[in-house]
Order: structure tokens, then sequence, then C-alpha cells
């Protein structure tokens, strides 16, 4: 199985991306960003074998991955679905909408109706957690003139392991239903909110609430 790929960017699209590794073998796999051609690259991969068929996932981050794979145990969630939830979320917010029961905020990706994100959520509720044992670090920045591997952006990690922080679900969820009772999209909340329980602390719902409409306004 194929788990991490490094090598050179032959072509990358937004769409897929085309990586020739150090073997010399060229493998073709989606990747949602966008790399520049000729220059080197690591990602984390999933590899998925069916029958008639062999697809490559490419993702930035270990927990994006882990995220797309654990989608994929969730009954009629299929490679596409999963990698557009991964994709358009982001690992933090699928998070969040699993452990708020936010069904409207997973249906925001592509190809996911309200039965597949009412599945998801039964499925995942109890297992969801367990990506924030996964790092964040991002994959994406290696040195080919290093025959012992890969240097990974450690700038990045120590920036994303200050605001990774645990999420208080039930602060979190009572701010939200309070902002979108306001009329504001979770989408427009969900992000600020995060953000700022990373940097303050946050005692009560309001304080969250007052500070998430600060940012907004």
């Amino acid at each position: 199985m194929i788990g991490f790929l490094s090598g050179k960017v032959l072509f990358s699209d937004g769409n897929e991306i085309v990586i020739l590794t150090n073997s010399g073998v060229g493998y073709q796999a989606f990747y949602a960003g966008v790399a520049t051609e000729g220059q080197g690259i690591g990602l984390f991969a999933s590899h998925v074998i069916r029958e008639t068929s062999q697809e490559i996932f490419c993702f930035k981050t270990l927990r994006d991955k882990k995220a797309f794979e654990l989608l994929l145990s969730v009954s009629g969630v299929g490679p596409k679905s999963a990698y557009s939830l991964v994709k358009t979320l982001g690992c933090e917010s699928l998070i969040e909408a699993v452990i708020l029961e936010n069904k409207n905020l997973l249906k925001e990706a592509p190809g996911i109706g309200l039965k597949s994100a009412s599945q998801i959520i039964l499925d995942l509720k109890d297992k969801i957690k367990n990506l924030k044992m996964y790092t964040q670090a991002q994959a994406t920045k290696i040195n080919l003139t290093e025959t012992q591997g890969i240097d990974f952006d450690t700038d990045s990690l120590m920036q994303e392991t200050r605001t990774s922080g645990l999420i208080n679900d039930d602060l979190m969820k009572d701010a939200l239903m309070a902002c979108t009772e306001l009329g504001f999209k979770e989408a427009q909340i969900l992000p600020l909110a995060r953000k700022i329980l990373a940097e303050t602390s946050i005692q009560k719902p309001e304080q969250l609430v007052h500070l998430v409409l600060k940012q907004i306004g």
C-alpha cells in the first residue's frame, strides 16, 4: 500500500498530480492543491484498491489522510465523496460538523446529501475525535538533494501545533446556535470560533459569541 509519495512534480492542475519518484516511477494521483511543476514535493497518500481499479488520493497532512480513510468506513460513502468532504470542509471543520451533528455543513460538500450526512454522523460520532492524535504538519516542502529522506517544514508544524487545541464541544455548540439564530451562517462562524478558542481562554458561550461578532463586525 502506498502511504506517502515524494519526488518531482511533472504535472499539477488542482485536481490531479503526477509525481516522478527517485526510483524513476511516476505516480498519478488526485490532489486538490496546485504544485509547481519541476519542483520537489512530498504528500501523504491513500491507496484505494477495488476490483476493477486503483486510485491514489494525496493530502498535505497526515490528519487529512486519516480523515479520508475514516470516511471510507461509512456505509454509502465512496472515495470521491470522502475526498470531496476533506477538500471542501477541511479536517477541523469536518470534525466539528460531526461532533456538533451539523448536517447542513456536511451537505456543503458536492455529492453529500442529507442521507449521507446523517450516516456520517451516526457512524463517526464516537470515532471522529481520534483524528486529533494525528499531526497537522504539512509535508509538501522537501529537499530532493537530501538522500536520507524528507525535510519537513518545521515552522508550519510549530504554528499548527500552537493553534490546533481541543474543541470545547458544549461551548462551541451553544455559541454556534446563538450566532445562527442571529442570522449568521455556520460556515462563516466556525473558523472564527475555532481560531478564538485556540488563542483565547473562553469560559462561557456568550464570551465566544461576543468575540465572534466583534470579528465579523
